[in-house]
């Protein structure tokens, strides 16, 4: 399942394969046995497709993930194991696998020194994809380059869809704690857990992790942040884009997911468990895809989240940990929400949403030309969609811990093959800002694995910024180091000003546009 972008990437990954050369593979030793990985030319060791349960599938589809069988004698870890079922990878999405399967509960790690004395921080990271789609083998999650910085990287699959997130009263009834749902979720657990007892294998210190992830990842990282679950499993968190956090939140009821479950089982015909679980993998995703059945999420399942996110981080029960978090510049274009960028349509979007409370709104969403007005409808459209989640997570964490904000706004430079024309819009001359997920290769230094961009040296610019605030969080549990604009503490002040770092070309702190998100929070409890 290779898009053609993606052809020509793996192209490039293949050719970078082929100079690896005669050199010594690298070993490291786990609680169920050895693993043999790839020696890259960085000097970098890569351990692709390690089991860290069991697969998933028979009558342990649905439950939560089990331990992994151990094996004799040293596996090969050199290929990356099969992306967990999905319909269909979003257009962005390059997988370095062969194709889809419910047997798919494996992780990867890349580390400059396997077995190493010195106990190195860990990188634990959670890809993005809406809860289904993604995988731990794309390009643009690679650990290689971090590793390069005395970091260990870990990456991971867990279920998606279906097979992550379905809850049922018989699946209830069958669990020793009576619970039914996250299974994707108590899967990004069971890996952390894996970590805890085997990272140092790696050249890993397992009381040094830091969890991150981008959009859903981001998402997981909120939520392994609140589950009583993971407690103890790490000691920082990065969430890029997302969280739980939300008072329109969609974490489900135990009783609205069981129920839900109840009628899908009814609409596609296989109304009891073993029925359920009879079904191939294929059809059961099939089934998950018609229009007439529900679909599942994150839900208060009694277990892996006894409450809502939202009641957990508002009495300070959540992990107390740092936490850098932030939003890209254009999560969503304005585009959504007026037609043309005017201050007659915003008007019109403004009273929409907010009705009697509209002229509050424009004071928040405000402008008058049509560059202004382009960019209150999008960050009114961002914030709606993602961000205002975001700056919750961050507000209710730094009552118990230091969190840093970011605002990512480095837009992506022209793609090296130009894009088809397409006519003129009344949105044609409006510069675009850094959309939804722009900032993952920055970030983890991988701009060189994305053959779609014409990167410039003003991108790679940015990238090491952004690497060396990610790097040194991971090391310190603070982004501050040398030759870097020093990035405050994301807390009010006096004044009730709060700082975030603005991530660009040139890159510094500045006060975020906090009535913004006041006045959504005000609107949000009303309702």
């Amino acid at each position: 399942m290779v898009n053609p972008l993606g052809a020509v990437l793996l192209g490039l990954l293949s050719a970078a394969t082929l100079g690896l050369g005669a050199q010594a593979a690298p070993l490291a030793r786990t609680s169920t046995g050895r693993v043999e990985g790839l020696a890259l030319p960085s000097g970098v060791a890569r351990f692709a497709g390690i089991p860290f349960a069991a697969p998933p599938v028979g009558t342990r589809r649905w439950k939560p993930p089990q331990p992994a069988a151990a094996w004799t004698g040293v596996r090969p870890a050199v290929r990356f194991a099969d992306q967990c079922m999905q319909a269909r990878p979003f257009s962005d999405m390059v997988f370095r696998n062969d194709g889809t399967s419910e047997d798919c509960l494996y992780l990867n790690v890349w580390t400059s020194s396997s077995g190493a004395t010195s106990k190195m921080p860990v990188l634990v990271y959670f890809y993005g994809g809406g809860f289904i789609a993604g995988d731990g083998s794309e390009p643009r999650y690679d650990g290689e380059a971090m590793a390069r910085r005395g970091i260990v990287v870990v990456t991971l699959s867990y279920r998606l869809g279906i097979f992550g997130s379905f809850a049922h009263p018989d699946l209830a009834a069958e669990s020793s704690v009576r619970a039914t749902g996250n299974y994707g979720l108590m899967d990004q657990t069971a890996a952390l857990r894996w970590v805890k007892a085997n990272i140092s294998g790696f050249g890993g210190d397992p009381s040094r992790v830091t969890i991150a992830g981008e959009s859903a990842g981001s998402f997981s990282v909120s939520a392994q942040m609140a589950s009583p679950m993971a407690r103890g499993l790490f000691a920082g968190a990065i969430g890029e884009s997302g969280s739980l956090l939300n008072e329109r939140s969609t974490v489900a009821t135990a009783e609205r997911a069981r129920q839900d479950g109840e009628k899908f089982a009814r609409v596609v015909g296989a109304p009891s468990l073993a029925q359920l679980r009879a079904l191939s993998a294929h059809e059961l995703l099939a089934a998950s895809s018609r229009d007439d059945v529900p679909r599942f999420g994150a839900c208060i399942d009694g277990a892996f989240l006894p409450e809502s996110p939202n009641a957990i981080f508002a009495r300070g029960t959540q992990a107390p940990v740092p936490l850098l978090a932030g939003w890209n510049s254009e999560e969503m274009s304005g585009q959504s929400l007026v037609r043309e960028p005017t201050a007659a349509a915003l008007d019109s979007a403004l009273q929409r949403i907010f009705g009697a409370r509209a002229v509050e709104a424009r004071a928040v969403y405000g402008g008058s030309t049509t560059l202004e007005v382009a960019q209150a409808a999008t960050d009114l459209a961002s914030d709606q969609w993602i961000v205002y989640g975001t700056w919750k997570w961050l507000e209710e964490q730094s009552r118990i811990a230091p969190v840093y904000r970011y605002y990512f706004a480095r837009a992506r430079p022209a793609p090296v093959v130009p894009e088809r024309p397409r006519a003129p819009t009344p949105w044609s001359s409006i510069p675009r800002g850094a959309n939804h997920s722009a900032e993952i290769e920055y970030a983890m230094g991988n701009l060189s694995g994305n053959p779609v961009y014409a990167w410039t040296d003003a991108d790679r610019a940015v990238s090491a910024t952004m690497m060396s605030y990610f790097e040194n969080f991971i090391k310190t549990g603070t982004p501050n180091g040398a030759g870097l604009p020093t990035w405050p503490v994301g807390k009010a002040d006096a004044s009730g000003t709060v700082q975030r770092m603005r991530i660009d070309v040139q890159s510094g702190a500045e006060p975020e546009p906090r009535a913004r998100y006041l006045f959504l929070k005000a609107t949000a409890t009303a309702r």
